[in-house]
């Protein structure tokens, strides 16, 4: 539980009325969500409309409480969800404002997937504010989505090239919005460095290899969707692997932790068939079952690098996961990605701004894709984009779709491989201290203090809002059951 905000009791707080993926599931934006409830639960009451998947228990209500006390240290948090298809409608939020009374409402998730919320947006402000937490928005800046954030009374931004796209696409309007910067933070006490010697680790290397022996292992963890660039990733491997004599090639493996096939991806099979299955049989392992926390944890300690080459990424969770490790990780310079790198000023750049700070974005600097500043956290291999193209489709018209080669890729699987297993540890080590800090902060205690800090400061200049009247609905909250904070 958070310890820096003053606890209310239950019937002090504010309610939120939260819309995105289940926090029963196993989503990056579930995961993140669930994590800000738990540790805000003694600041906050919780209502949520929990959607994202074609829910099995559309219709019903469950009371999470119980489990949230368990996890949060406290006795009287109030956590209760509502399942639907997708993320609602308008009668079902009507429905569920007056019936829970909510203080604010709280998004997370991409508005397009809710449109109808935006287009009742006047109704729904009449008595609560809304606040956006903006998880991914890339150049060039999305006019498209001015009418979005125009809606919104509070713009949380998970990276800092994000909180620049806000105040640039809402020009003069930004003045009147809550604009906050906010990382995504994780639970600190599910990823963190384990003893590679132990028993445990050596019984994870013998279920995965068996007798082999494997000296350098790079890990991927993530969706089989087409802006991940997996197959690229597997291309820097290869390319890696002929630049090593075959004996010390034939000690490399490449974890895969995805579908190996996606119609929203591709065939990773056949990739391995065509880049790896003549010279190099043993290179590619697949993971393709759900793990634990704890499992995923011993994963990234077992890597020795982990790698996303992805385009406009809002974040990059799994770098998240492996910092916290205490694993080094290669990644494109893009969107989120770049936060997680710490790139810092190699220079004074006027007031406020000095030689060795973690850089920020503005109009006139919007990205660090072209490696402007070079100087980043010793824990980073950053692999800057070489081509940009315009992609889109009718609900995104446009959006760069900045690509890193293989070639540089592999450059930095290279570099990594040289160092000595002490080395590759150390930079690791220093990418958790990092993380954990105060400046970064990216821990679920951290991010959730953060989200308090902007809710309270919103809940200050809300003007008053109109008294709730009491009328009828067709929800039964009679039939409120308990369930598990796991789906």
């Amino acid at each position: 539980m958070s310890k820096h905000f003053k606890y209310l009791p239950s019937n002090e707080r504010k309610k939120i009325l939260l819309i995105c993926d289940d926090i029963r599931v196993h989503s990056g934006v579930a995961t993140v969500a669930k994590e800000m409830v738990l540790h805000t639960a003694q600041h906050f009451n919780w209502v949520q409309i929990a959607g994202a998947i074609k829910h099995p228990d559309k219709g019903k209500r469950f009371d999470l409480s119980s489990d949230t006390n368990k996890e949060s240290g406290l006795d009287d948090s109030s956590v209760m969800l509502y399942p639907v298809d997708g993320y609602g409608d308008p009668d079902l939020i009507r429905q569920i404002i007056k019936l829970e009374k909510p203080d604010a409402l709280f998004i997370i998730t991409d508005p397009r997937y809710f449109t109808w919320l935006f287009q009742i947006e006047n109704e729904i402000r009449k008595t609560l504010p809304i606040i956006y937490l903006n998880i991914w928005d890339d150049y060039p800046a999305p006019l498209y989505n001015k009418s979005f954030y125009e809606s919104c009374d509070a713009l949380l931004a998970i990276s800092k090239q994000t909180k620049n796209i806000n105040k640039i696409v809402l020009g003069e309007k930004a003045e009147s919005k809550l604009i906050k910067y906010i990382p995504h933070g994780l639970n600190s006490k599910m990823y963190f460095p384990i003893d590679r010697n132990s028993e445990e680790m050596n019984d994870l290397r013998k279920s995965i290899f068996g007798d082999r022996e494997v000296d350098f292992l790079m890990f991927f963890n993530s969706r089989n969707i087409r802006r991940k660039q997996i197959p690229d990733a597997m291309m820097a491997f290869r390319m890696f692997l002929d630049t090593l004599p075959k004996e010390k090639a034939d000690k490399c493996a490449f974890l895969l932790h995805t579908e190996v096939t996606s119609d929203h991806g591709t065939d990773l099979e056949a990739i391995r068939e065509l880049l790896f299955e003549e010279k190099y049989p043993d290179a590619i392992y697949f993971s393709t079952s759900k793990v634990s926390a704890k499992e995923l944890n011993l994963l990234y300690n077992l890597a020795d690098v982990q790698i996303l080459l992805t385009s406009n990424e809002g974040w990059g969770l799994t770098l998240t996961e492996a910092m916290l490790a205490g694993t080094p990780f290669i990644a494109n310079v893009t969107g989120g990605m770049q936060d997680q790198m710490r790139f810092e000023y190699d220079m004074d750049e006027g007031p406020g701004v000095k030689k060795g700070e973690w850089i920020d974005f503005d109009e006139d600097f919007p990205s660090n894709h072209l490696g402007t500043y070079k100087k980043h956290g010793e824990w980073a291999f950053p692999v800057f984009p070489t081509s940009r193209s315009l992609q889109g489709s009718p609900q995104t018209p446009y959006i760069w779709d900045d690509r890193c080669t293989a070639e540089d890729a592999a450059t930095q699987i290279r570099k990594v491989y040289k160092l000595s297993p002490e080395e590759r540890d150390e930079k690791g080590k220093k990418g958790r201290e990092w993380a954990l800090g105060d400046e970064a902060g990216f821990t679920a205690v951290k991010m959730s203090n953060r989200i308090i800090e902007a809710i309270d400061e919103l809940f200050d200049t809300w003007e008053p809002r109109e008294k709730y009247e009491l009328i009828d609905t067709d929800i039964n909250t009679k039939n409120t059951q308990t369930h598990s904070l796991i789906y």
